[in-house]
């Protein structure tokens, strides 16, 4: 078994813990630890902080003490509800008005560098354009998922009518703040063989759930174990290519750069503009550097296979022999593609897309030649959409009639058919592979059960997939006929101290009435991660997020919010055509979902819609797009009245 870091040796303990701000002022536990969620009865230990243990924060802006103030608009100049970009000297601001008071804050978002100023502002936050990301505009908190960091939170100051903001130099460059965190510096002597927190899988679900401990205060062991070989990356990035400042995440020297990394003080116009996609390389994707998880104590166990789950002793085993104790476990599995059971499906050049090194071998074998994509799903798409600029020819087969139909429907997925068929992709459509024919044991040719050939040096694999879950099977833990892991909305299962979340669970989605749902996206993963984080401290948290996710496909982004199963009409607004449109999934008389191409930010406005509980029913959809419209406008400030930003000093 591999890792980050080696198996631990027997040391002494060092706990350095660092609480937010809102939990500093509260009362010390007591003796027994019952007066806090976070005193925990670790591997038979009970663990308690006291004050000499707690460690002042950092100061926000570390390492600088040039802070710029500005003049940045008249208090009328903005309306309630209303933002704007405004320009400090040493970078721009989002300002934002809301129920009379002024905010000021980061202006991009963390994850992959939306404009905020034209995403949604409700509810005392603002929802990202392209992600459907909120932050509060109150303190630049994430509060909705995805992405892991906040943004920075300036100081506002009203004089004489006219609004100044006071900010850092260095934060005005930077486009992301991590919360402070609480670390465990080393595990306790003789406790190599068991931790408190035990994370199965290190997606989205995993890491967040291991942060969101740390940023509550939990100093405990925590242990996040992965099949892969790498620490957690962005997994969407392998398909879905996309240029925004700030995709890449900055390759870290040693301890100096690690500094900056943990304070925030790397700016995204550091990393550069990277087209992510399949030739992208592990480091490029990686969430968070190695640095990282030493930092803050987070043990990351790669190329580690979990074989069996003992729930009455709470112990794994691993592929290789390992046991390892656990006080709270977390199941993030994911789940494993499907592959063919056609004539021949042992030949070589035949992928499914995992891992960096799957999607790094079908570009590099497809080049120049003949690219076949089997399946006609986001991931399949996003593929296809990909290869054609470096392979010869690029042909996909499809079950189905038309791509994306049970999830978009008709009508959308005839639009982004002809898209493709106009950038030399080929469609076999309801039709399936019966054979994969090799010459000296490599793919050269697909067999269609319509009777077609197609040539093929490469073949990529997108027809879905299963929880992988199988090594639960006798372990207690419920699962359900198809294997996905059934939990309540606090993200518990059958088993009192086993969590789940992520691809493999089955959930109840409030806002459709707590359905059953599986819902495998990169965004939800991240809230389920969150809640069972919160949930393993006693703090009694829900899932309620709405379903958001987006694809890219030859430079244009489809953005979906909602959950749109069994939809039985569709309303489309704009222009399929020019791709230009939005699409309401209604079921009876309710709006389920919805998706949009080129009509930012209609899909993060319905999904903040649904998330303050309220429906939109079909006869309201054209007021609601009219209502959309003037929603958040940019109006131009006359700046000839103010004088230019002045250098002050930091407190």
């Amino acid at each position: 078994m591999g890792g980050c870091f080696s198996k631990p040796k027997p040391v002494e303990l060092k706990i350095e813990v660092v609480l937010p701000e809102k939990e500093r002022g509260k009362e010390e536990l007591s003796a027994s630890g019952k007066g806090s969620p976070r005193a925990y009865q670790g591997n038979g230990t009970a663990r308690h902080f006291h004050t000499e243990e707690r460690l002042p924060a950092p100061h926000p802006y570390a390492g600088t003490q040039d802070c710029v103030e500005a003049a940045v608009c008249h208090v009328k100049d903005l309306e309630n509800g209303q933002m704007r970009e405004v320009e400090l000297g040493w970078g721009k601001v989002l300002l934002v008005k809301e129920n009379g008071e002024f905010h000021a804050l980061g202006h991009k978002c963390p994850h992959y560098g939306a404009p905020l100023v034209k995403g949604v502002l409700s509810r005392g936050r603002v929802r990202c354009p392209w992600h459907g990301a909120c932050f509060n505009i109150s303190t630049g908190d994430l509060e909705d998922f995805p992405g892991l960091d906040s943004l920075h939170k300036f100081q506002v100051k009203i004089e004489k009518e006219k609004v100044y903001v006071w900010a850092s130099k260095q934060a005005l460059q930077l486009q992301r703040r991590t919360k402070v965190m609480a670390k465990c510096i080393s595990p306790s002597a003789g406790h190599s063989g068991s931790t408190n927190v035990l994370i199965v899988g290190a997606g989205a679900a995993g890491l967040v759930c291991a942060e969101t401990l740390r940023q509550e205060g939990f100093s405990d062991r925590i242990v996040l174990c992965t099949l892969d070989r790498h620490l957690p990356y962005d997994r969407p990035k392998l398909s879905k290519p996309t240029c925004d400042p700030g995709l890449a995440l900055p390759s870290l020297g040693p301890r100096a750069s690690v500094a900056k990394w943990n304070s925030g003080c790397l700016a995204l116009s550091q990393v550069g503009c990277i087209l992510q996609s399949l030739d992208a390389q592990p480091e490029q994707l990686a969430l968070r550097p190695k640095e990282f998880f030493r930092a803050y104590g987070i043990e990351v166990l790669t190329e580690a296979q979990v074989v069996t789950v003992d729930v009455r002793n709470k112990k794994v085993v691993f592929k290789d022999g390992f046991k390892l104790e656990y006080n709270k476990l977390l199941l993030a599995p994911g789940s494993s593609p499907k592959t063919l059971s056609c004539k021949g499906k042992e030949v070589e050049n035949v992928f499914t897309i995992r891992t960096p090194e799957d999607a790094n071998r079908v570009v590099r074998l497809a080049r120049g030649r003949n690219a076949v994509v089997v399946g006609a799903g986001f991931l399949g798409m996003e593929v296809a959409a990909y290869l054609t600029e470096k392979a010869h020819s690029v042909s996909v087969v499809e079950l189905e009639e038309t791509p994306f139909r049970r999830f978009l429907g008709e009508r959308v997925g005839r639009a982004l058919m002809k898209m493709f068929e106009n950038n030399r992709v080929k469609f076999y459509m309801q039709t399936e592979v019966s054979e994969l024919r090799a010459q000296e044991g490599k793919l050269k040719e697909v067999v269609l059960k319509s009777s077609k050939v197609v040539r093929a040096d490469v073949c990529v694999v997108g027809i879905g997939a299963v929880p992988a879950t199988g090594f639960l099977r006798q372990s207690g833990i419920s699962l359900d006929s198809r294997g996905f892991i059934p939990v309540n909305k606090m993200m518990q299962t059958n088993i009192p101290g086993v969590f789940a979340a992520g691809d493999a669970v089955t959930f109840p989605l409030a806002w459709r009435n707590n359905r059953k749902v599986n819902i495998p996206h990169w965004q939800m993963a991240h809230a389920q991660g969150r809640v069972a984080a919160q949930n393993m401290l006693a703090q009694e948290a829900e899932i309620s997020t709405v379903p958001y996710l987006w694809t890219a496909m030859f430079g244009k982004s489809l953005r979906y919010a909602g959950y749109g199963e069994g939809f039985d009409d569709v309303i489309i607004q704009g222009d399929l055509e020019e791709l230009k449109f939005v699409a309401f999934y209604t079921k009876g008389d309710e709006v389920i979902a919805v998706a949009s191409m080129n009509y930012d930010p209609i899909v993060s406005k319905v999904a903040e819609v649904l998330a303050s509980g309220r429906a939109i029913r079909k006869r309201e959809v054209e007021l609601f797009l009219l209502h959309s419209k003037y929603v958040c406008p940019v109006l131009p400030v006359d700046r000839s009245e103010f004088s230019p930003p002045q250098p002050r000093a930091c407190p």
